[in-house]
């Protein structure tokens, strides 16, 4: 059975505030826990019999068997599943000479949870291990986020750092964004190492940084010159330039 003091803590992780104070984050799920298990040290897992005899060897500090009803008392998802997992928030070393040294994201000010968990998902399909996030960024822990990330979030290093600080020191590595008067994306040699910068939802790249981007571009809508939308929403921009990148060239 669940405590009262288990059921307070686990939901208290929906806010921020208590993450911090605990370091630690809640997933939900079967494909999302089983995908992070290995990856994060479990404080409590509270799974049915059946999500348990399908993976014996799983560890954590405190496993909790039960059944489905006393997870929906603690899920905060409307429709829970067999399984939830207090992990503890992992510690990456930011190491900027090797984050220089290959495709890399960096995320200024992504508010939306779902659009930040979806960029994380997208750097772990194109094999980009590093997203440098603002520190105005939505938090990747949040229950949302981490939701949205669908389990890439094992996967994929995430940072929080000044990016204005950061990018005042690089020197060599070209530094990408997407802006309305840049250059068609389709029409440009791209490297394979680099950093592309993406802006917040409404506001873009901040001034602050744009003076730091080395390459301006584009993508063009379809056909060229027809009345179309303002925007495209970040995570589906971020799908289509990182596609770009990856897409082989000859020599």
């Amino acid at each position: 059975m669940l405590s009262k003091n288990k059921i307070k803590f686990i939901q208290s992780l929906e806010l921020k505030k208590y993450r911090n104070q605990s370091g630690c984050f809640l997933a939900e799920g079967n494909k999302l826990v089983g995908d992070s298990i290995d990856r994060f040290d479990c404080v409590y897992l509270i799974a049915t019999d059946n999500w348990i005899e399908q993976h014996p060897e799983v560890k954590a500090e405190e496993i909790i068997v039960t059944n489905r009803e006393e997870i929906k008392k603690v899920s905060l998802m409307k429709t829970p599943q067999e399984v939830i997992a207090v992990f503890r928030k992992p510690t990456y070393r930011f190491d900027p000479k090797t984050i220089e040294n290959n495709l890399t994201l960096a995320l200024d000010t992504i508010q939306d949870p779902g659009n930040l968990g979806t960029i994380i998902r997208l750097a772990d399909w194109f094999g980009i291990q590093h997203v440098i996030c603002s520190k105005t960024c939505a938090d990747i822990y949040s229950p949302k986020v981490v939701q949205a990330t669908m389990g890439a979030l094992a996967r994929v290093k995430t940072h929080y750092t000044d990016l204005d600080e950061w990018f005042a020191t690089i020197t060599k590595t070209p530094i990408y964004g997407t802006f309305l008067n840049g250059t068609n994306i389709y029409d440009q040699p791209l490297t394979s190492t680099g950093i592309i910068v993406m802006g917040n939802e409404g506001n873009g790249i901040s001034p602050k940084l744009e003076r730091y981007v080395t390459r301006k571009l584009y993508i063009p809508n379809y056909p060229n010159g027809k009345e179309t939308s303002e925007s495209l929403n970040v995570a589906i921009a971020t799908a289509i330039i990182c596609a770009e990148f990856r897409r082989p060239r000859s020599c």
